[in-house]
């Protein structure tokens, strides 16, 4: 039998004791991933030797760090993660260096000077990034500033979703939009792609873009699709004011590629789809918040003769705090249930005396009293709503609101009306507020995390529907635990307390943070629940939360 091979000793952790290492101010670090065991020794004894002195296990005296056959990414990833269970706090980290400075520095027999060449870094030490483990998982549990450190990275890869979403593939859509949500959450610019180790929801095509645009500047497949005709056609046609996927893709296949095309050809378009041609420049020209505001005025002045103490909330992406978009989203409704009833004809009515309609199209609502859709595909499905093309009076004179008639100089602006029931109000201005991506990731969460059902109507319990006993009416409530919830009749729902809840905190595309917008009093949450109406006996009460529906916060850090 052969003796036992004796594992070779690379010597104390420390190395040489200082006073027979020849250049004290030296500590180097021999990180054995791809040098192996048997050359880490050699390489040991060999500087040893030379008077170099090398540690065996790495700590914070550690001055160079020398590795063989490793990435400059590689090694960016292992210091790290060794730093960090090493020291922490350590304000300044060894130079990481290829096996080229090593063996220059045995045959100069003292240390060379560290140049580019042989660095391994490739960023400056990151400061403010989260540890990649910690990032959320929904959109909706992360705030995203309007302005982010990483936009050229999440308009590529939105650019990617957008073309997916051309091509029916809501797979590879729904996959670079969150991938994209993940960069806008980022605190600090990406520089390396070993930033995106465990962020949830950034697959290898999505990598593989974000490295291409950092190593070249640019991505071959998005700078395709930008260029493609399919591309620019698809997204030209779908500019177009009442015009989906569906409907440009048929014009694609028809062979149509120009809005000369289709305004040759009057009999293929639809009423709405001529407003939108005859009002193209003006509608794919963005809306300014200066515009808003004056369209939100200029409603609010309508409907105050019509039915007063209505209010008007302005939603979307300006409440959102965006500068501009693509059209304004307007709320109405009531303190007392049911009397936005029937409003919008009468608005629209008053706005068409002054002419100030230049399109509308009226869509009757089904989300009232009655039991509304527990899963809709569109926040706009349950509400009574106008979708309406205004033109805004421009600076010439003319007061906006004026009955003088036809306003010479005006823009045509995309306005979308909705009256809302009192008591869906909560849930109408979080759906209609926005972003698409933001709701969808606040329904997914709910769905999954909570077993709820979220819409523009509601929050419900599946099980409750599920065993419903009583006559078919049935009672949303917004409430704070076992508090009781006040009448619809007796919430105080002014036009001050409306601006009053808007988003504290809601910065961009994904954040949202605010009490209930009914009673500033009331918790920041929704525990609501589908609940059976006991009929006009007394006032609607929340049961206490219990193990199988505890209350429900709103899912914002």
């Amino acid at each position: 039998m052969l003796p036992k091979r004796r594992r070779a000793q690379v010597g104390a952790p420390g190395g040489p004791a200082s006073s027979e290492a020849r250049f004290p101010g030296v500590a180097i670090y021999l990180a054995e991933p791809h040098m192996g065991r048997s050359r880490r020794a050699f390489l040991t004894r060999l500087a040893l030797s030379k008077g170099f002195r090398v540690l065996d296990a790495y700590s914070s005296e550690v001055t160079h760090v020398v590795m063989e056959q490793t990435s400059a990414e590689e090694a960016s990833h292992w210091q790290e993660h060794r730093a960090a269970a090493a020291s922490p706090q350590r304000c300044s980290r060894p130079a990481l260096l290829d096996i080229s400075w090593f063996t220059e520095s045995m045959a100069a027999g003292q240390p060379v000077p560290v140049e580019c060449r042989h660095r391994l870094e490739v960023a400056a030490p990151r400061k403010g990034l989260p540890c990649p483990a910690r990032m959320l998982p929904y959109a909706c549990q992360r705030p995203t500033p309007l302005t982010h450190h990483n936009s050229s990275l999440s308009e590529a890869l939105e650019m990617l979703a957008e073309a997916a979403g051309f091509e029916g593939s809501e797979g590879r859509f729904l996959s670079f939009h969150r991938a994209a949500a993940v960069l806008k959450a980022l605190p600090s610019p990406v520089t390396a792609l070993s930033q995106l180790q465990g962020l949830p929801h950034f697959g290898e095509h999505s990598r593989r873009v974000v490295q291409e645009l950092l190593e070249q500047g640019v991505c071959e497949e998005v700078e395709r699709v930008r260029l493609s005709e399919r591309y620019q056609t698809m997204k030209l046609f779908t500019g177009i004011f009442g015009v989906g996927v569906k409907t440009a893709d048929r014009w694609y296949r028809e062979g149509l590629r120009t809005l000369d095309s289709l305004q040759e050809q009057p009999q293929r378009l639809t009423q709405q789809q001529k407003a939108g041609l005859q009002h193209y420049r003006d509608l794919s020209t963005p809306v300014k918040r200066p515009d808003a505001e004056a369209l939100l005025q200029l409603v609010k002045a309508a409907v105050a003769p019509v039915l007063p103490g209505a209010t008007v909330t302005l939603a979307g992406g300006f409440r959102r705090g965006k500068l501009q978009g693509h059209d304004v989203d307007l709320l109405l409704s009531h303190p007392q249930e049911g009397r936005e009833a029937g409003l919008l004809p009468r608005v629209m009515q008053c706005l068409e005396k002054q002419g100030l309609v230049l399109y509308q199209q009226h869509h009757p609502g089904g989300c009232g009293h009655a039991e509304p859709p527990p899963r809709q595909s569109h926040p706009m499905d349950a509400f009574e709503r106008t979708f309406c093309i205004l033109g805004l009076p421009q600076p010439s004179g003319v007061p906006v609101g004026s009955t003088q008639g036809p306003c010479p100089t005006r823009k045509a602006v995309r306005v979308d009306l909705v009256a809302v029931p009192i008591s869906r109000l909560p849930f109408a201005l979080l759906g209609w507020t926005g972003s698409k991506h933001f709701q969808r990731e606040l329904r997914r969460f709910c769905r999954k995390e909570r077993g709820l059902w979220l819409n523009s109507c509601g929050l419900f319990d599946p099980e409750q529907l599920r065993r419903k006993t009583y006559s078919g009416t049935w009672a949303l409530s917004t409430f704070p635990r076992s508090r009781e919830m006040p009448e619809p009749t007796h919430w105080p729902l002014c036009s001050a307390q409306l601006q009053q809840a808007r988003p504290c905190g809601l910065q961009g595309e994904e954040t949202w943070a605010s009490p209930c917008p009914l009673a500033p009093d009331w918790e920041p949450q929704l525990c609501g629940v589908l609940l059976p109406d006991p009929g006009p006996v007394g006032p609607r009460s929340c049961p206490p939360s219990s193990p199988h529906h505890p209350p429900l916060p709103l899912p914002v850090r």
